[in-house]
């Protein structure tokens, strides 16, 4: 087992142990809240409990382990799910003051899913307000910290999902991803998340304004936060699937073939950009992690160069992003519709520009974002702010640069921990791979955590 302690173990893990009678879901609950109750106020993840509640599924939970009627294969694992994600009968607010009060009657689609397949959801975590930040603060649950070190940022949007993940406060999580929101809060607490391909896991449910969550966005997806690519891989096979009213007719069938080993394994190597600069110790730690692959057999190519057009899909992301939360801003500073029309043109390009890398690679491993987690950074507005990588000042809004260029094409994207900086801050890489090949990222993923370290607790 990977610890000790049970909250710290895999989600698949626990799910073992509790069918075999070997951990009670109550146990497993209780343990949890403990967690959150001595860790919490350091780390301030979950900002809304429903102790009760889930105290009464888990032991339904229990008892039906011992008749032999599991649900699936959440059974009776305690989890929170993103605060931008409607959840019934518990307080969904979207981190805006909108929405303080608001107790939705159903369950976002993906949340009844994993309901169905035994989860306990007893609370949610934190987020920044309309999730339109890169950090988790707002004005009504504060600011969640990284657990590696409270100084720092834990990411967002979905930073107090992968906080909770990263210190065994919820078994798994349910985050949002537009401009990076599961990847890299991911990489910054050192846990596995998944960007899935545009439209596998419905999205009906998210609070991006005061009325939402009756309509599906563009660019948007739902992702899971875990402590292993496996616990991945199982949410994946859990969430995906089109949404009722179009199951009707529609089916999902997404490609199963992945690759056991990295021997063979044609890996294109995305680390260094002069148009996208990163940390420099980030990246000898990416640097490290790429040659680890190389060492364990895998093909490994330098593909930087013109195979995509950096600038222009850079430019062509960040405004297809900046339309799709545009909803959430009073100012309305998004484009026309005729702009958009013309930006979604350039991203066909976009799109078939990645399909030609991946005729000769099988994934492609890049930087999560340009640095690791940094120093909380919450005065004015976000488009005004600067932040130092390196050892130079550059625009806030670069964050977004490396999760924009994969996700406005609607690729599928696993972060993944692949070792540490000198001062024992995680460094994350993104695991990129063709539209809908979602199970083949998460397989390497796993691939590149057992070559380079994976998930470890921090230091609690």
């Amino acid at each position: 087992m990977s610890s000790s302690d049970p909250t710290l173990w895999p989600a698949l893990e626990q799910a073992r142990a509790i069918a075999e009678r070997r951990l009670g879901s109550v146990e497993l609950l209780e343990l949890v809240l403990a967690r959150i109750e001595s860790v919490g106020p350091r780390v301030n993840a979950v900002c809304t409990l429903e102790p009760d509640r889930a105290r009464a599924e888990a032991r339904a939970a229990d008892d039906a382990v011992v008749r032999g009627e599991a649900r699936g294969p959440l059974h009776g694992l305690p989890m929170t799910v993103k605060d931008a994600i409607a959840t019934a009968g518990i307080r969904s607010t979207g981190g805006a003051v909108a929405l303080r009060d608001h107790v939705p009657s159903v369950d976002a689609e993906s949340v009844a899913r994993l309901r169905a397949a035994g989860a306990v959801v007893f609370g949610k975590s934190n987020l920044p307000e309309w999730s339109g930040d890169w950090q988790s603060f707002n004005e009504m649950f504060g600011t969640t910290c990284n657990p590696w070190d409270a100084t720092r940022t834990a990411g967002g949007s979905s930073g107090g999902a992968a906080a909770a993940v990263a210190t065994g406060m919820s078994s798994v999580e349910l985050g949002t991803d537009i401009g990076g929101s599961v990847r890299v809060p991911s990489a910054f607490c050192g846990v596995f998340g998944h960007k899935p391909s545009h439209g596998v896991i419905p999205t009906l449910g998210y609070l991006d304004e005061p009325h939402g969550g009756d309509v599906e966005g563009d660019i948007n997806t739902f992702g899971p936060i875990a402590r292993s690519a496996d616990d991945l891989a199982m949410m994946l096979d859990v969430l995906a699937g089109p949404c009722a009213a179009d199951a009707v007719a529609w089916r999902l069938d997404l490609p199963k073939a992945v690759p056991s080993t990295l021997r063979g394994l044609r890996v294109g190597a995305w680390i260094d950009d002069s148009l996208v600069p990163i940390d420099g110790e980030m990246a000898a730690v990416l640097h490290a992690a790429v040659d680890s692959l190389r060492t364990h057999g895998a093909a490994v190519v330098d593909i930087s160069g013109p195979a995509v057009d950096v600038q222009r899909a850079w430019r062509t992301g960040v405004r297809l992003i900046g339309s799709a939360v545009s909803v959430s801003d009073e100012d309305d500073r998004g484009p026309s519709h005729r702009a958009w029309l013309f930006l979604d043109r350039e991203r066909a390009r976009l799109r078939a520009a990645w399909s030609a890398v991946f005729d000769d690679v099988d994934v492609v491993v890049c930087p999560v974002t340009s640095t690791v987690a940094f120093a909380h950074l919450h005065d004015g507005y976000w488009g005004d702010r600067v932040i130092r990588i390196g050892e130079s000042e550059r625009p806030y809004l670069e964050l977004e640069a490396w999760p924009a260029i994969v996700g406005a094409a609607y690729l599928p994207s696993t972060s993944v921990p692949v070792g540490f900086t000198a001062g024992g801050l995680p460094v994350g890489a993104q695991v990129v791979g063709p539209y809908l090949h979602d199970h083949r990222t998460i397989a390497v993923a796993g691939l590149v955590a057992a070559a380079t370290g994976g998930y470890a607790p921090p230091p609690l």
